[in-house]
C-alpha cells in the first residue's frame, strides 16, 4: 500500500471537526493536489460512516436534490440509490466530491447547516463562474479552506525530516544563527529537488518510491494538458482560446528581463481590455499567482496597485520548469542547472512559497530613476520589500528603499539567494529554503 503523505490539511481537518459551532466545509484548490485522498484519509479515521459521492463518476446522485433541500428527503434519496450506506448521527461524514458539476448541492449545505446531525465536507476542480455560483448558493452557512500543491514543509515530511528538524531551521533564522557548510549545503539540495518537482503529490510519491526523477516529468506534462482541458471544459462566458493563450505564455514571458506579461504580445492586435478577466479567471482556478505592480510603495498593500501591469506565476514549480523545453528540462534534471530561466524559476518558487502563507503578491518597477523590487510583504507595522537574487550582484534598489525617507513604511528588507542567514542592520539575509518560514518568522521575531 502506498504510504499517505502528511498534509497540512490533515491537522486543519481534525481542528474543524472538534469545533462545536463547525459548518460545511468547501476545500477549495486545483486539480490533483490531493484534496480527495487527504479528506478520505481523515474520513475513515474520523467517522464512523463515511458516504463518499463523486459527481463525476456517479452521475446518479446529481439528482438527489430534485425533490427538495431537507435533508431527510436528500438521505431517503441517496439510500435508494445505494442502500449498503448507514446515516449515524453524530458520527457521519458526506464527502460531496467534484462539486462543480452539481450546484444544487451547495444550496443544501444551508439545510445540512440547519440540520446539525451530520457532517459534510465538498470539493472539487472549482473553476471561475462556476465557484461564484456555488458562493452565492451558499452564502453564510458553510466554510471555506483554500489548499495548495505541497509546500517546502510538506516535501520535507515526505522525506521524513522530523518536526524537531524543521523547528531546528527555524531557531536558526529566528536567532540569526548561520548554518554549518554541511547543513546549509543538505538543505540547498533538498531545495533544488523541490524546485525540479514542485508539489503536486504524485510527482512527489513518484520521486520517492524511485528514489530518481524518472517518470515525474511524464506526470506533469499530463497535468499541464489536464489544465489546458480543464479551460476548454470549465470556462463558461469568457474566451476559452484567450485564457489558453495566456496560461501557454507564462513561462515566455518569466524568461524576458522585467517578466512583466504584456497581453499586446500574445496575439495579433490583443489588447488588455478584450482580457478583462481571465486573469482572475486563471487565478481563482488555482492555476496561477498573479503578482501586481503596485502604484506607489506604501502601505496598505490592497487597492494600491496597478490592475494592467503584472507578472504571472505557476502555482507550482514544477510545472513551470515541466513547461520548458526538452533540452532545458534534460539540463535540469541531469545537472539542476538552471540557466537562462533561473531568475525566473527563483522568483516563481519565491512567489509560490509566500502565496503558501496567505500573501498577496505585489512588485515594483520605475525606469527613471531606476528602483526595481521583486515583492513586498508585509507585518502588523512595516512595508517590507524582498529581493530574489538569483546571483550575487549587488542590491541598490534594496538599499534605496530602506535609506530613502521617501518610503516610510520601510525600516528593513529581505533578501533571498544562495547565501546564510545574516544580518547587516538594513536587511536581513536568508536562504531561499527559509522562504515557507517568513511569516511565522515575521510574527514572533524580537
Amino acid at each position: 500500500m502506498d504510504k499517505l503523505l502528511r498534509r497540512k490539511i490533515d491537522s486543519v481537518l481534525v481542528e474543524w471537526k472538534n469545533r462545536a459551532d463547525h459548518k460545511p466545509l468547501i476545500i477549495k484548490g486545483a486539480r490533483q493536489i490531493g484534496k480527495t485522498v487527504s479528506i478520505s484519509a481523515f474520513a475513515r479515521t474520523n467517522y464512523k460512516s463515511f458516504i463518499y459521492i463523486n459527481f463525476v463518476e456517479q452521475k446518479k446522485y446529481r439528482s438527489i436534490f430534485d425533490d427538495g433541500y431537507e435533508v431527510d428527503t436528500i438521505l431517503k434519496n441517496i439510500s435508494l440509490l445505494n442502500p449498503s450506506f448507514t446515516f449515524i448521527p453524530g458520527d457521519t461524514l458526506f464527502f460531496f466530491d467534484e462539486l462543480q458539476e452539481c450546484p444544487s448541492c451547495a444550496t443544501a449545505l444551508k439545510f445540512f447547516s440547519l440540520d446539525e446531525r451530520y457532517d459534510v465536507i465538498c470539493s472539487g476542480s472549482l473553476m471561475g463562474i462556476n465557484y461564484h455560483e456555488i458562493e452565492s448558493n451558499a452564502v453564510g452557512f458553510k466554510e471555506d479552506f483554500e489548499m495548495h500543491s505541497m509546500d517546502f514543509e510538506e516535501f520535507l515530511w515526505a522525506k521524513n525530516y522530523s518536526d524537531d528538524f524543521i523547528e531546528d531551521m527555524y531557531r536558526h533564522m529566528l536567532d540569526l544563527q548561520p548554518f554549518t557548510a554541511l547543513e546549509l549545503d543538505t538543505l540547498f539540495g533538498i531545495f533544488k529537488e523541490y524546485m525540479v518537482l514542485g508539489g503536486m503529490p504524485d510527482v512527489v510519491k513518484t520521486y520517492i518510491a524511485n528514489k530518481n526523477f524518472s517518470g515525474t516529468l511524464n506526470i506533469q506534462k499530463q497535468l499541464l494538458i489536464d489544465y489546458n482541458e480543464d479551460i476548454t471544459k470549465y470556462a463558461a462566458g469568457l474566451d476559452k482560446a484567450k485564457i489558453r493563450n495566456v496560461y501557454n505564455h507564462i513561462s515566455a514571458f518569466l524568461a524576458k528581463e522585467n517578466k512583466r506579461f504584456q497581453i499586446s504580445k500574445v496575439a495579433l492586435n490583443a489588447r488588455n481590455r478584450d482580457y478583462i478577466g481571465i486573469i482572475d479567471w486563471l487565478s481563482s482556478a488555482g492555476i496561477i499567482n498573479p503578482c501586481y505592480c503596485l502604484a506607489e510603495v506604501a502601505l496598505p498593500l490592497k487597492g494600491n496597485y496597478d490592475p494592467k501591469s503584472y507578472k504571472i506565476y505557476f502555482k507550482d514549480t514544477g510545472l513551470l520548469i515541466a513547461s520548458l523545453d526538452e533540452e532545458a528540462q534534460e539540463d535540469l534534471r541531469a545537472n539542476r542547472n538552471f540557466g537562462t530561466y533561473k531568475g525566473a524559476i527563483y522568483e516563481n518558487i519565491v512567489g509560490d512559497m509566500l502565496a503558501k502563507q496567505g500573501y498577496n503578491l505585489y512588485y515594483y518597477k520605475h525606469d527613471n530613476p531606476a528602483l526595481e523590487m521583486d515583492f513586498f510583504i508585509r507585518d502588523a507595522r512595516n512595508l517590507i520589500p524582498v529581493e530574489v537574487k538569483a546571483n550575487d550582484g549587488a542590491t541598490p534598489s534594496l538599499k534605496k528603499l530602506i535609506e530613502d525617507d521617501k518610503y516610510g513604511d520601510i525600516y528593513f528588507g529581505i533578501k533571498l539567494g544562495y547565501k546564510n542567514i545574516g544580518f547587516n542592520r538594513q536587511f536581513y539575509t536568508f536562504p531561499y529554503f527559509l522562504t515557507f518560514l517568513l511569516k511565522r518568522y515575521l510574527r514572533e521575531r524580537k
